[in-house]
């Protein structure tokens, strides 16, 4: 899915599906997170369409964007919400997505979060630690009730991608490796308030090799036939997210249908229901984040500095994972420059391209950072006390505000002297 299907230039002006940008910016102000409806619903359906043969349930994996608005586009379609914490749940919940369509994951739950799952009706919590699964049989048992249950397996598997993203690998803190499934087994067999019904496992994210899927999937249905053979009645097999999206034009992401052929014929003979948990794939182009150069500044070396309104605050990948971002300029310009694009905030990392060719556009206009649908907003935060932009949707011709801007009162809203 490439954003510029729906971020594109209209007489030389950079637009969301009809609406320019520049408008939108004036009606609502900067930095300004801008969300195409229209992509949100072409990446589902490419999605949809590349696994049709296979019996699946996809659940949108909320913390990649977790605006409600968002989230209730993919409900809308009839897909379910992986969440990661209460508070998700709540979000996801609120959104309109029923609780047999969710999936509760994450390696830490307190027993308030896991209890919460439970008299919402959750599809499975994810079990990624011997002791959490004695912890979700407790609060299970206290509330009367049987707790289903999905393990997650550590595959062993390695995927290229940022060390940060990666999360099959055993030397990570994520699931349960082999070396410790006969104890979680023996475990599951003698507990009373949970009961098994998936398998799964999340390898990592942005990889762009279908055969670290190949890997860790046989892994997975290795641990399949051992469950079935000790009498275990698994109905599901989750493997996770992680798909690729285009950041840089220069390292095209492989196309879903690439990892589709590959995995079909792996897990169709399962003969159960498959969990896909998209996220990035979904969003990441769906968005750009909106700012305006505040001010053009040269060093004793001749180095170019754009400032722009814009910062780590609003989009930390650049300085967390030395990502690649696009910047265009909103109104097209003949000349460019060599410049790094930086932002307000109190750090060197503050960047978002550095000696980058961009347009020599002037201190007022507007540039546009790309691929900002995922982790830009859900990282987004108030340091140096900034506050959290604004966000629109765009379906078409018509704008809608679906997050409003932060107010200085609502910095200290919570605070007691």
């Amino acid at each position: 899915m490439s954003e510029r299907t729906v971020f594109h230039y209209i007489d030389d002006v950079l637009s969301c599906e009809d609406v320019c940008l520049d408008d939108l910016a004036n009606a609502y102000g900067t930095p300004l997170y801008v969300t195409s409806k229209k992509s949100l619903l072409e990446s589902a359906g490419e999605f949809e369409k590349a696994f049709a043969s296979l019996p699946h349930l996809t659940c949108y994996s909320v913390k990649a964007n977790f605006n409600l608005s968002v989230i209730r586009t993919f409900v809308e379609t009839g897909f379910g919400c992986d969440v990661n914490s209460g508070g998700e749940l709540f979000r996801a919940l609120n959104a309109g997505v029923s609780g047999g369509k969710i999936i509760f994951a994450g390696v830490g739950k307190r027993d308030d979060e896991i209890a919460y799952a439970l008299d919402s009706g959750v599809l499975m919590l994810k079990v990624e630690s011997l002791s959490e699964l004695r912890a979700i049989d407790r609060v299970a048992a206290d509330k009367g009730v049987v707790a289903p249950i999905a393990l997650r397996i550590n595959p062993n598997v390695t995927a290229e991608t940022h060390p940060y993203i990666t999360t099959g690998d055993s030397k990570e803190k994520f699931g349960i490796d082999q070396t410790g499934l006969e104890e979680a087994f023996t475990l599951l067999g003698s507990l009373d308030s949970v009961r098994l019904v998936c398998l799964d496992m999340h390898i990592g994210s942005q990889i762009f090799d279908p055969e670290y899927y190949v890997a860790a999937t046989e892994v997975l249905l290795d641990v399949f036939e051992t469950a079935k053979g000790l009498g275990f009645s698994v109905g599901y097999l989750d493997i996770g997210g992680g798909f690729p999206v285009t950041y840089d034009a220069r390292k095209p992401a492989t196309p879903i249908t690439h990892f589709a052929e590959k995995l079909i014929p792996l897990l169709a003979p399962a003969g159960v229901m498959v969990i896909f948990e998209p996220g990035r794939f979904l969003v990441a182009n769906a968005s750009v984040l909106l700012s305006r150069i505040l001010y053009k500044k040269r060093n004793h070396t001749g180095k170019r500095f754009f400032i722009i309104d814009a910062g780590m605050t609003e989009l930390i990948r650049p300085a967390l994972y030395q990502s690649h971002h696009e910047v265009l300029s909103v109104h097209r310009h003949e000349d460019s420059v060599i410049a790094d694009v930086v932002g307000p905030v109190c750090e060197s990392s503050d960047f978002f391209c550095r000696q980058r060719v961009v347009d020599d556009a002037d201190e007022g206009e507007l540039l546009a950072v790309l691929s900002s649908g995922a982790y830009a907003a859900v990282m987004s935060s108030n340091y140096n006390g900034r506050l959290r932009p604004a966000e629109v949707m765009v379906d078409g011709s018509k704008a809608r505000l679906i997050r409003r801007r932060e107010s200085y009162d609502q910095l200290i809203a919570n605070e007691l002297f």
